[in-house]
């Protein structure tokens, strides 16, 4: 194991158990009970949680605790596990597996599957409000939480990624354009609003901001290179749906050789963005870890 990859792991050995403890608890009692066991199956279904990890380690990073960015951390769950649902929907991605398991309109139909997202993307803004944060400090993570996940960032960019699919030809800038909402924008969110929570100066948050955009594409390029690589069985879910879908891709545009060297200069310009943080080992580690990992 590198050593990126054991700084990752000792994270989330220490870090899950405080999402595990609260991740769910909201959804095990209440009138609509199959939507409920609907919500909770895609957020058991496991996957690397990203999003609320950097998240808190956003916090950490400008001298914050855990505690203090555990509600941001749920909220960034809930959302990025309501886009899934609604990503591997027919109308979307039309996926039947995802993290080895069916996918949630597979198991539970394509109403209770679009309410399940609907009802977690509710939430995720329900969970933040009613924390107990400062106010100021409540009203920035909602604020950025909404830019992240609306139609300036996730949402408009699984537009435009959708438009996409018809269009004969589009350029870098424009597949850059499209990452940077769609999966940059909520990764930049979850660690501003880490760095927001945790009391991070101006400059602090900035840098954590740019951070956040530079791991984003880093994640997209290795994503797109999985999809072209790697077998259903290593990712738990369908390879190779990009290309048959006729979407553009960093290999598609660059060639592998030259995606890969995009996911290089992309990682250390995030690493670059942690030098003036006072505790910016575990971001390090986890800049790597994404750009090497293999699912």
């Amino acid at each position: 194991m590198t050593g990126a990859a054991s700084q990752v792991q000792a994270d989330l050995d220490r870090l899950l158990p405080w999402l595990d403890a609260s991740l769910t608890a909201p959804f095990r009692a209440g009138e609509a009970a199959r939507l409920g066991e609907a919500m909770r199956y895609s957020l058991e279904a496991g996957g690397k949680r990203v999003r609320p990890v950097l998240c808190l380690l956003a916090a950490e990073a400008v001298g914050g605790t855990v505690a203090q960015a555990l509600p941001g951390a749920l909220a960034l769950e809930y959302v990025h596990t309501y886009s899934l649902i609604h990503d591997d929907l027919p109308a979307m991605d039309d996926d039947d597996l995802r993290r080895g398991r069916p996918t949630n309109h597979k198991v539970f139909g394509e109403g209770h599957a679009i309410l399940a997202g609907d009802a977690l993307l509710t939430e995720a803004f329900g969970v933040l409000a009613s924390a107990g944060l400062e106010p100021g400090r409540r009203a920035e993570a909602l604020a950025l939480l909404a830019e992240g996940a609306g139609w300036r960032g996730m949402a408009g960019g699984q537009a435009l990624d959708l438009e996409g699919e018809t269009l004969a030809t589009y350029d870098l800038d424009h597949l850059r354009l499209i990452h940077r909402l769609k999966t940059g924008a909520l990764l930049r969110a979850s660690l501003e609003i880490g760095a927001v929570l945790g009391g991070a100066t101006p400059a602090d948050r900035a840098a954590l901001r740019a951070y956040g955009e530079a791991i984003g594409l880093a994640f997209q390029i290795q994503d797109d290179i999985l999809d072209a690589t790697a077998t259903d069985a290593d990712l738990g879910k369908r390879t190779g749906k990009d290309a048959g879908r006729g979407k553009i891709t960093y290999p598609s545009l660059l060639g592998l050789d030259g995606a890969r060297k995009a996911l290089s200069e992309a990682t250390e310009t995030a690493l670059c963005h942690l030098a003036t943080l006072p505790h910016r080992n575990s971001l390090a580690a986890w800049a790597r870890y994404l750009a090497q990992r293999a699912n």
